[in-house]
């Protein structure tokens, strides 16, 4: 009992007991509480059990206890090793030291903490850049922003980017901008470049570059005072946009990428020869052609437009003519290219035979380097994206760099690196010293369309001209030829008659073999009818058909018990002096149809006409009207054209649906709208198999979650999570406190129904899944 006085006439002691026995006073007058009542527990207990007591907490107090309490005493020494550690490169070392000080003091220096996030960041390791933005996310939440300078988290947001790490970084920009830390373009642009290499980095990148570029909407900061320097300095530049939309295009949000678009005009932005064949890219995407038009006089007056960028474009063109059904157009295109390759070929040996009989060389005076050479000059730059992300300026030629001319030149080659992969996508036309020539893929999808759509005289047609500019070999190598036994293949055999019609009105005449071909197939169908017409039809175009069709012709009389009709066919084979085995080289061309250059083209029109889905060429008209109407926000016509499209077969598709949830928000209000609209896709989809994509899913929870309807908000983000699709929280939760930032805040009342309950419940769980 004596003991227990002497000891609670010790505040320090008995401040100290009390937190052994678990209440840990933090203010003088609970201390002075817990002091009464630690003695008045001695009073009332025996002096054994105090003694136990007191060795126990003896026990754990210098086990425990002891080594804090020393290095509370001592922090200077405690700073001094963390900052050795740092410049020893001492990770771990360093991260142990400083979870000390944080248990002790808290925080360190500014200038510790700084060199410790540089430090991390250097790594270019998942795990110490996780901490490290862990370390930022804490100091941020206490309320503790003056520790970092804006170079720190612009270092640390670009170490994240580079190592995959994209939703981190763009917090960290956010962040920046909240702030108002504005960084550099130069400098954020090389975050969005590296995140723009990921699909999630790149819906991030965009939406990035179009809540910054919101900042400049139509002339809202003025440029002539001195104290928006810094904000006219963080101004979106065309190599930022170019970057977000070649990663729109790369991971598929087209639609996210016309919203980029839309913005560069009002940002009063110019965009340059890449933005130009970036936007054809997008605009073929999406099916609209009216833009490409138009683009096309632009891109015609640009005087630094490569070959490679013209192909890339007329690519676009041509690919847009077949999505939209225009078989015209599309096979205007196509005879118009090899017209003017003809020319320029003839005109290239013109001056190659007058630059040998010179005697200068034997070189072509106008060579180009073809798409194939950039490709290889630039595999070993930019195939291996290893070189770029493993390396990382250190902290101190970072913050030396004021102009960040480094990051600028970082950010420019890996937008050249991402354009290549654009390149590599183009299929349709080809360069061959500075000349444009359609590809096989052409021919197979042109051939494939006019198939489809019943148009055998315009596919002759086409196919005739397409022959005086670019003659085969020999007649068996026609592009005709291939067409007809393709369709023979598929058993496509009315079509294979209809196109020999074609070609016989027309005056082509035919090789044997195709007939034999066809003849053949009608047999093994047991069309005899088409057989006599087929014999009719070759016997008028002067055709002799070889020894296996008579031999079949010769087996279908026996069976059919006409004898003297198979006599006459063995009289007329015998007068003919027909040989025996045919015409074995139209055989040995079909089956080594893998082999050369026209044989290929038979097996890839019949891979095309397999696994090639039939396009409805309508579906991007009525997407073109329903986008007009919607972004003149005439949203009644957008319905009527939309009522239209169904009536008449045209199946709308998230393309549609995005359009209009995009007219509805941009009205405002038109909540109600989108609700009914979300229960008619929902419904579609079940009916018709419609797939949601990322970008649809987006804009309706964006308008659910602006207009407070969170049932539906819910149903959204389940729907898209179990699609595995990503969503941006951090957008979300801005959103909710910029809105519903007092909704629900109180006590939930104690009268009310159960709609009311449920929109409660609802909310809140909406507020807990974004974090709040």
């Amino acid at each position: 009992m004596i003991l227990a006085r002497k000891l609670s006439r010790r505040p320090t002691t008995n401040y100290i007991l009390c937190s052994f026995f678990g209440r840990i006073p933090k203010c003088p007058c609970v201390a002075d509480r817990a002091n009464k009542s630690f003695t008045y527990f001695c009073r009332q207990n025996s002096a054994s059990e105090f003694c136990y007591l007191s060795k126990l907490f003896l026990h754990n107090f210098s086990t425990i206890a002891g080594t804090i309490l020393v290095q509370a005493r001592d922090t200077g020494k405690l700073h001094e090793e963390l900052e050795t550690a740092i410049d020893d490169h001492r990770l771990s070392d360093a991260w142990d030291l400083h979870e000390q000080h944080m248990l002790v003091e808290g925080f360190a220096r500014k200038s510790i903490v700084s060199k410790l996030i540089a430090e991390l960041t250097g790594s270019l390791d998942v795990q110490w850049l996780e901490k490290a933005y862990g370390l930022v996310e804490k100091a941020i939440e206490q309320h503790k922003q003056t520790l970092f300078d804006k170079e720190i988290l612009m270092y640390l947001s670009l170490g994240l980017a580079k190592c995959g790490l994209p939703i981190h970084a763009s917090t960290l920009l956010r962040k920046l901008t909240e702030m108002e830390h504005f960084p550099p373009v130069t400098a954020w642009a090389a975050t969005v470049a590296y995140m723009s290499e990921h699909s999630s980095g790149s819906y991030l990148a965009a939406e990035l570059v179009l809540e910054i570029g919101y900042l400049f909407q139509d002339g809202r900061v003025d440029p002539r005072k001195k104290c928006n320097e810094p904000l006219i300095a963080m101004k979106p530049n065309t190599t930022t946009f170019n970057i977000a939309l070649v990663g729109c295009l790369l991971f598929g949000t087209t639609k996210k990428a016309e919203q980029l678009l839309d913005m560069m005009p009002r940002l009063n932005m110019k965009p340059d020869a890449t933005s130009l064949i970036i936007m054809a890219h997008i605009y073929e995407r999406n099916g609209r052609r009216e833009e490409l038009k138009k683009l096309r006089r632009h891109i015609e007056e640009v005087h630094n437009v490569t070959d490679v960028q013209l192909r890339q474009f007329y690519d676009c063109l041509l690919s847009c003519h077949l999505k939209l059904g225009d078989l015209d157009s599309a096979s205007h295109m196509v005879l118009e290219m090899l017209c003017k390759a003809k020319k320029a070929q003839n005109s290239l040996g013109v001056a190659n035979l007058r630059f040998e009989i010179d005697g200068k060389g034997s070189a072509s005076p106008c060579q180009d380097s073809s798409v194939k050479d950039l490709y290889d000059k630039g595999s070993d730059k930019h195939e291996n994206p290893v070189l770029l992300q493993n390396h990382i300026l250190c902290y101190d030629d970072f913050c030396r760099d004021r102009n960040f001319l480094r990051l600028e030149a970082e950010t420019k080659e890996l937008l050249d690196r991402m354009v290549m992969k654009l390149q590599r996508q183009v299929e349709l036309i080809t360069t061959e010293r500075g000349i444009l020539r359609p590809t096989e893929k052409t021919y197979v999808k042109l051939v494939k369309a006019f198939l489809e759509a019943g148009k055998m005289k315009d596919l002759v047609e086409f196919l005739i001209k397409a022959e005086k500019e670019d003659s085969p070999l020999s007649a068996d190598s026609s592009v005709l030829v291939y067409v007809i036994d393709s369709c023979i293949s598929l058993g496509w055999l009315d079509q294979a008659h209809d196109l020999l019609d074609e070609m016989r009105l027309a005056g082509i005449r035919m090789s044997s073999s195709v007939y034999d071909s066809l003849l053949k197939a009608y047999y093994r169908e047991n069309r005899m009818g088409e057989v006599t017409s087929l014999i009719r039809d070759a016997r008028k175009a002067g055709i002799q058909l070889d020894a296996a069709s008579y031999e079949a012709l010769l087996h279908s009389r026996v069976l059919e018990k006409d004898t003297e009709g198979a006599l006459n066919l063995f009289k007329e084979m015998k007068e003919a002096k027909i040989p025996k085995g045919g015409h074995q080289e139209f055989n040995k061309l079909v089956e080594g149809s893998t082999e050369g250059k026209e044989a290929g083209l038979m097996s890839k029109l019949l891979q095309e006409i397999k696994e090639g889905q039939k396009v409805d060429s309508g579906v991007y008209d009525w997407n073109n009207v329903i986008h007009f109407f919607c972004k003149k926000r005439l949203m009644q016509d957008a319905e009527k054209a939309l009522k239209k499209m169904r009536s008449l077969g045209h199946n709308p598709n998230a393309q549609t649906f995005h359009s209009l949830v995009t007219g509805y928000a941009a009205i405002g209000g038109k909540y109600i709208e989108v609700t009914e609209l979300w229960g008619e896709m929902k419904s579609f989809a079940f009916s018709s198999g419609m797939k949601f994509d990322l970008e649809l899913l987006d804009a309706v929870l964006y308008t659910f979650v602006r207009g407070g309807f969170f049932v539906r908000a819910n149903e959204v983000v389940e729907m898209m999570e179990k699609e595995k699709m990503f969503i941006d929280k951090y957008k979300y939760r801005a959103l909710f406190l910029k809105y519903h930032k007092t909704l629900y805040k109180g006590k939930a009342p104690k009268f009310q129904t159960e709609s009311q309950l449920k929109k409660r419940e609802t909310a809140l769980a909406f507020k807990k899944w974004v974090g709040l």
